[in-house]
């Protein structure tokens, strides 16, 4: 009866680790510079950039410092024809960006099933629902095809510019399942071997 028990607890505790392994949350860098620019440049300006998506929420934090002009606009653009290279239309203005300035912080959270924050352009060309454009951008962000791009006075068409690039991070709660099931493996086993 014990046993039955054992691999019962054992089974619900496996079934549950798909289940949490599911929701996970996106990490995304983008390292701006001017030499990734298109076409290069030399500016000394730079941005290491993080989005995190989780669900339909995309916070984005963007430290900017050491640009040769001031900030006029940023935005992230979709979807260029292959990755890591190339231009694109914009995609998700950053309507509240610091202007003026050849340093500081953004720090914004998105709700991506919200259709006002994005282009129009970019919205119509992905079937016109915050959903398709959501999709797309983070299917483009998957391919590599999404940059972050700040323009300044200096350099109207774009200072500093970098890719998206992105890397799963597991939930805790996926480790902690994982170990769960794991450790009921191991407690099996030792029963079998007729250790107590």
């Amino acid at each position: 009866m014990k046993q039955n028990l054992s691999l019962l607890a054992l089974a619900a505790a496996l079934a549950l680790v798909p289940a949490a392994s599911q929701a996970q949350t996106t990490i995304i860098k983008a390292v701006a510079s001017g030499p990734a620019e298109s076409p290069p440049n030399g500016s000394p300006g730079s941005s290491v950039a993080s989005f995190e998506i989780d669900g339909n929420l995309m916070r984005a934090e963007v430290p900017f410092r050491d640009l040769l002009g001031t900030v006029v606009a940023a935005h992230i653009h979709c979807c260029t024809t292959a990755a890591f290279t190339g231009t694109a239309p914009i995609a998700l203005p950053f309507d509240d960006f610091p202007t003026g300035v050849t340093n500081g912080l953004y720090s914004q959270a998105f709700d991506l099933t919200d259709a006002s924050i994005y282009a129009p352009d970019f919205l119509a060309a992905f079937g016109g629902t915050p959903a398709a454009a959501s999709t797309a951008l983070i299917d483009a962000i998957t391919a590599n095809t999404v940059y972050l791009n700040i323009h300044t006075t200096e350099f109207p068409a774009g200072e500093i510019r970098g890719f998206l690039v992105a890397a799963p991070i597991p939930e805790p709660a996926t480790w902690g399942m994982l170990g769960l099931g794991l450790a009921g493996m191991g407690l099996m086993a030792r029963r079998r071997a007729g250790v107590r």
